[in-house]
């Protein structure tokens, strides 16, 4: 399934800040860093700031430790929220902030298998260092046995942006 068929503004109350498809694609693709948010399984929510790789379709991927507080509250909660927030700039003047934000809903499916998580981290490693792609790749062999790849699939995306001029 295409992000196409997944992007939709309908819920989006101020209808004069949406971000198109494409925009919301580009914010995406050139994020530094989204934050996941999810619920803890002794109730409560946890959030985290991570780097991702969006695959350009259906689905975000993320790399962590095999083990932790983030893997316990996916597997007892896998529906997770997923933002990515482009450009920003605050405008003092005017008291107010422009700005560019993805929001997906997704479910995250820990340890895909053994080729997906190559494939994840080829993606990773072509984002965050491309000019270090060969030399990441025997980094990413010593230490396979130790990264964990949670797959986000997304369920439905939305954006929305404030334009500012100073």
């Amino acid at each position: 399934m295409g992000f196409d068929t997944l992007y939709d503004n309908d819920s989006v109350r101020r209808r004069d800040r949406l971000l198109s498809m494409e925009e919301a694609a580009d914010v995406l693709r050139l994020g530094e860093y989204g934050f996941l948010a999810m619920q803890v399984p002794e109730g409560g929510a946890y959030g985290v700031p991570i780097s991702y790789v969006w695959d350009g379709g259906s689905c975000i991927y993320l790399h962590c430790a095999p083990e932790g507080r983030k893997l316990r509250c996916l597997e007892r909660h896998p529906e997770v929220t997923f933002c990515v927030v482009g450009a920003t700039h605050v405008v003092g003047r005017k008291f107010t902030t422009a700005y560019e934000s993805v929001i997906l809903r997704c479910r995250a499916v820990v340890g895909p298998d053994e080729e997906e998580r190559w494939k994840a981290l080829d993606l990773l490693l072509c984002k965050y260092a491309p000019e270090h792609a060969e030399t990441g790749r025997m980094y990413a062999e010593k230490s396979f046995h130790r990264t964990q790849i949670i797959r986000l699939e997304i369920l439905a995306a939305s954006g929305k942006c404030k334009r500012v001029s100073d």
